[in-house]
């Protein structure tokens, strides 16, 4: 039995979150697109690792009728770059705040390339059976590291129902990414303290970005309070599939 049911006028669009978020981020997304008439898969995201991650990913792709276009929120976006390579069935790539990674890269790398990220000093660790660590962020840094763009009370919800990364999976490097072959749209905030503005404005060059948006005064999770925006992105991937 397939996840959606097909329709040939309009791709899916299936959402990938990142670390310290999880599926209700795309709420505000969701909702638009879904009253614009596309079906949506809001994916739960294992944060368990780059390929076992990419390899789930592909798995729920397999089940999902017709075109696809991938959504990819901060790790997220690296989950798309390497779960669509060799993929017929995607044809777009969207980046919402996202890592967009060469192969041999990893999240950790990109995000210190340049100055102004500050992930680091706000998170904390918790062990796990196998000897690694999940990571999460401190719960009262979370509005100003994450979600300044949010209101304090949303930032709050978000902080405490946040989903972790192990922290190898920062550090695994990207095998060869899909947005070599597959056309990318990006968006971002200027004021993103998880992956610095710098360091999008890179991806998204180097990627040959069809489009790019930044958000003047956005956060990490500018898709949040700018969802508008990033249907509207979102939807001009989908359309250049439908053409």
């Amino acid at each position: 039995m397939s996840l959606t049911t097909s329709d040939a006028a309009k791709p899916t669009i299936v959402l990938v979150h990142g670390a310290f978020a999880e599926s209700s981020s795309w709420n505000g997304v969701i909702a638009a697109l879904l009253a614009d008439g596309y079906d949506v898969v809001a994916l739960a995201n294992p944060l368990r690792g780059v390929r076992h991650d990419a390899d789930y990913l592909r798995s729920a792709l397999a089940e999902i009728p017709g075109d696809v276009v991938l959504v990819g929120h901060s790790y997220g976006g690296t989950v798309i770059s390497n779960a669509a390579t060799g993929l017929g069935n995607v044809k777009s790539l969207v980046y919402v705040g996202g890592f967009a990674p060469d192969a041999g890269e990893s999240a950790a790398d990109l995000a210190g390339r340049y100055e102004g990220g500050t992930l680091g000093d706000t998170l904390t660790a918790v062990k796990l059976p196998d000897g690694g660590v999940d990571l999460y962020i401190i719960h009262d840094k979370y509005h100003a590291q994450f979600a300044a763009d949010s209101t304090e009370g949303d930032a709050a919800i978000m902080a405490a129902t946040q989903r972790p990364i192990v922290e190898a999976a920062l550090n695994e490097p990207s095998a060869e990414p899909a947005w070599k072959s597959i056309p990318s749209w990006f968006v971002f905030g200027s004021d993103d303290k998880n992956i610095p503005v710098t360091v999008h404005r890179f991806m998204a060059e180097r990627a040959g970005s069809k489009r790019t948006i930044e958000l003047e005064g956005g956060s990490h999770a500018v898709g949040i309070p700018e969802a508008a925006t990033v249907v509207e992105l979102i939807e001009v991937a989908a359309t250049s599939v439908e053409t």
